[in-house]
């Protein structure tokens, strides 16, 4: 785990695709490289551009994913999680906890 952080954050986390990266390594136990891909063609972009801030940021603000600095409207929190659980076709603990709240 210490290693996929360090990779995740080296990739500069929510400034470009490294939480995105991580959760699939921890999700599905993908292997980095593998993970890198995934993500990028989940985004419609290339495996090197997903390192890169603006374009990442560019790509977070259209799909609605969250970004470092809050914009009004913007999706943050749980929203953003959400919309990130259905582009990578995933389920995070935390989006189905607040959907069992929700019910209740």
């Amino acid at each position: 785990m210490a290693v996929s952080h360090y990779m995740a954050s080296g990739m500069g986390g929510i400034r470009t695709a490294g939480d995105l990266v991580a959760r699939m390594e921890y999700s599905q136990n993908m292997k980095l490289k593998d993970a890198k891909a995934y993500v990028a063609q989940k985004l419609d972009l290339d495996p090197l551009e997903i390192g890169d801030e603006q374009i990442m940021r560019d790509k977070r603000e259209e799909l609605k994913l969250g970004v470092v600095t809050g914009l009004p409207g913007a999706p943050r929190g749980i929203a953003a999680k959400m919309n990130i659980e259905k582009l990578l076709g995933i389920k995070i603990n935390s989006c189905d906890k607040f959907r069992q709240m929700m019910k209740n």
